[in-house]
């Protein structure tokens, strides 16, 4: 049941060609945007957060392959099913006799796995293809990266998911969603590297579950760190975030508010 959701939602949205069309257009700018913007900064401090200048590049790159595949921030299920709590839509999917956490995250991995290839693999392409990269030749290397892109794909639907549960509590999801927003940005490194930010703060944000989306993916596949210790963090926060995500379930179905009567 499960599989047939996340193939019903990767041909959900391959039916919206013109919107991928314009996502990949829109990833390619800002991807220009950034690598020049990174070969300012890189010229100024070679070396920032122990990249060189193709390093950097094939970050910004992969940030943007990324960027709708993980949902960094936001635009995956989280605004369809805080609208559907704020309506009390959600009351039937509880009725459906399947899990709501698992019925989510099939439906978010059907979309996950649509942008990846619908708009994440040119501009990635067209990226590293034009500028100089940091890729490796070992395809042991991207099979390590995938199944690390996949442990990040449960981070990031953890962390998205507790957002739309506290629908519950808010009714109006607007401000969690602009806080996703927000820490997706900064928390993920899609402004600027995690090991380019300043101590303590470079700490604390890698050792937050955001990290866990592109920046240790990213390292692994440009050999900054090891498989095990990016499986381990990966593991690590998925588990908890899942886990979170299924108490707070249980706490918030306990009673479901109807706005509106």
């Amino acid at each position: 049941m499960y599989a047939a959701v996340a193939a019903g939602s990767f041909r959900r949205y391959a039916t919206y060609r013109v919107a991928t069309a314009a996502g990949v257009f829109t990833n390619t700018v800002f991807g220009l945007i950034l690598v020049y913007t990174y070969l300012a900064l890189w010229d100024e401090r070679p070396q920032l957060g122990g990249y060189d200048q193709a390093q950097a590049v094939t970050y910004v790159w992969l940030g943007q392959a990324l960027f709708a595949t993980l949902a960094l921030q936001g635009g995956g299920f989280e605004a369809e099913l805080l609208e559907r709590i704020r309506t009390g839509a959600v009351v039937i999917d509880l009725y459906r006799p399947a899990d709501l956490q698992l019925w989510w995250f099939a439906a978010d991995f059907g979309r996950s796995a649509f942008q990846l290839l619908g708009r994440g693999v040119i501009p990635f392409a067209f990226g590293t293809l034009v500028f100089p990269s940091a890729l490796p030749a070992d395809p042991l290397v991207w099979l390590r990266f995938l199944l690390a892109l996949l442990l990040a794909t449960l981070v990031s639907f953890g962390i998205r998911f507790l957002v739309a549960l506290s629908g519950f509590w808010l009714l109006d999801g607007t401000g969690a969603l602009q806080l996703l927003l927000v820490t997706g940005m900064f928390c993920t490194g899609m402004a600027l590297p995690l090991n380019a930010f300043p101590e303590p703060l470079g700490g604390i944000v890698r050792a937050l579950p955001w990290s866990a989306m592109l920046q240790m993916p990213a390292d692994l596949l440009m050999g900054e760190t090891g498989a095990l210790r990016t499986y381990a963090f990966q593991a690590g926060w998925a588990v908890v975030l899942l886990l979170l995500g299924r108490m707070v379930q249980t706490a918030a179905t306990r009673r479901v508010v109807v706005q509106g009567g």
